[in-house]
């Protein structure tokens, strides 16, 4: 009970295990052609990802509050190893223990879309975080922002398709229509997120040095760029879904979904505070929060 208490304070929040369970079933649909894939060997397909990403995923997050507890304190002082809730002993071990787990599961499962997949998450985002001549690349807005875009938006939704198309459904490798939507999508979505990401953080990435683009260019100005980043995968997705070969009432269903959530960020976003933390803290997991509403309809689009 303590070991799993540790696990879940340690990987930040729920958030981002809901997250990747989302992504995770989501791209798993796009491999489906008919009703009949949905099967026993689909859900164990998808538990075969889950399993070794949800210990990559605290790993990741793991990983990055090792190197930034004098910066957490100053941004994020609840978090477990800045408030010293969990020692820094405690910190690496459970680190070290999530990254083997992930991927020895992975080999054990033997296939490779899911091994190269968390390989890269693991290379990506230790040169992210740890501070060593070269990386900590989280100090490079650029980088910082390449990190995010290139794990959620290329290697996380490809690596899980293809491992249901190709490892469980033994089907030759393809990208489908639908992939490269999911793709574009993301693309956009977190390039936006990872920007407003940094927002927060402004006040700490200015005392340690921490070249973020908010520091560079001021708060008001890098939030509504985030903003207008987070926006536009919403009419990529509402031309996506006009021109896919889906019946009408599915058209229907995601046009009026898309625009709705399109509608319902911008309405939240002009209502966000920028000199209340609380506020800009608040948004930020309202953004994850529509990206979850996003996944139950990108399997929708053909």
């Amino acid at each position: 009970m303590l070991l799993h208490s540790q696990l879940v304070e340690i990987s930040g929040t729920p958030r981002i295990f809901t997250m990747q369970i989302l992504s995770i079933i989501s791209a798993s649909l796009l491999a489906v052609e008919k009703l009949s894939d949905i099967s026993p060997i689909f859900f164990i397909g998808v538990l075969q990802v889950m399993v070794p990403h949800l210990f990559m995923d605290i790993y990741i997050n793991g990983v990055n509050q090792l190197f930034d507890i004098e910066i957490d304190k100053i941004n994020k002082p609840y978090l477990p190893l800045a408030s010293g809730e969990i020692s820094y002993k405690t910190g690496v071990i459970v680190v070290a223990s999530s990254l083997t787990l992930s991927l020895c599961f992975g080999w054990i499962i033997g296939s490779w879309p899911l091994i190269w997949g968390l390989l890269s998450c693991f290379l990506i985002w230790t040169a992210y975080s740890i501070d060593v001549p070269l990386l900590r690349w989280k100090k490079y807005p650029l980088l910082a922002a390449m990190c995010m875009f290139v794990t959620w938006a290329f290697v996380c939704p490809i690596a899980f398709f293809l491992h249901m198309q190709t490892f469980v459904f033994k089907k030759p490798v393809v990208f489908p229509r639908s992939l490269v939507f999911v793709v574009v999508f993301i693309s956009f979505y977190f390039v936006g997120m990872a920007l407003y990401k940094d927002i927060p953080d402004i006040e700490g990435d200015k005392t340690y040095g921490i070249n973020s683009l908010p520091t560079r260019i001021g708060l008001k100005r890098a939030f509504w760029i985030s903003i207008s980043l987070l926006e536009i995968p919403f009419g990529v997705a509402l031309l996506a879904g006009a021109t896919s070969s889906s019946h009408l009432w599915i058209k229907i269903i995601t046009g009026f979904g898309h625009a709705a959530l399109a509608s319902l960020l911008w309405y939240k976003a002009k209502s966000v505070d920028l000199k209340s933390k609380a506020s800009i803290a608040s948004f930020y997991i309202f953004i994850w929060k529509v990206l979850s509403m996003e996944y139950f309809l990108m399997p929708f689009i053909r």
